[in-house]
C-alpha cells in the first residue's frame, strides 16, 4: 500500500494531501481508510507544500509608549469643580485621507447632597 500512496504522490508532484490520494485510491478501487492513508504518508514523510498553512499576521506589539499612572483609582466624584477633568480622543477620517480629532472634556464635579448621597 506505501507503494501505491507514493506513486500518486509523485504523479500529481507532492500536490495531494492525505485527503485526495485517498480519494484517488478509491477510484482506482482499493480500500483503505483515510486515517491509514495520513498514518503512512507520515511514516513516509509526504507532506503536500503547495497548501501548507502560512501563519496569520499580527500586529501586535506588546506596550508601546508609558502607562499613565491611576491617579483617580476609581474616585470619580469629587465635590470641587474642575478638579477631576478626563477626555478621549477620537479618530474621525474624513474625505480626501483627511483626519479630524475629537476631545471632549468631562468634568467629574458632582453636587453632593448633605446625607452625602449624589
Amino acid at each position: 500500500m506505501e507503494i501505491l500512496i507514493l506513486e500518486t504522490f509523485e504523479k500529481h508532484e507532492g500536490r495531494y494531501g492525505y485527503r485526495r490520494i485517498h480519494a484517488e485510491l478509491r477510484v482506482q478501487g482499493h480500500t483503505i481508510n483515510h486515517k491509514k492513508v495520513q498514518r503512512i504518508m507520515k511514516n513516509l514523510g509526504l507532506k503536500c507544500v503547495k497548501f501548507v498553512r502560512k501563519s496569520r499576521y499580527k500586529s501586535y506589539k506588546g506596550t508601546v509608549g508609558k502607562v499613565a499612572k491611576n491617579l483617580l483609582n476609581r474616585r470619580f466624584r469629587t465635590s470641587y469643580a474642575l478638579q477631576k477633568l478626563v477626555t478621549d480622543v477620537t479618530e474621525f477620517k474624513c474625505t480626501d485621507d483627511e483626519k479630524l480629532y475629537l476631545s471632549p472634556i468631562m468634568d467629574l464635579y458632582k453636587l453632593v447632597c448633605q446625607n452625602g448621597q449624589a
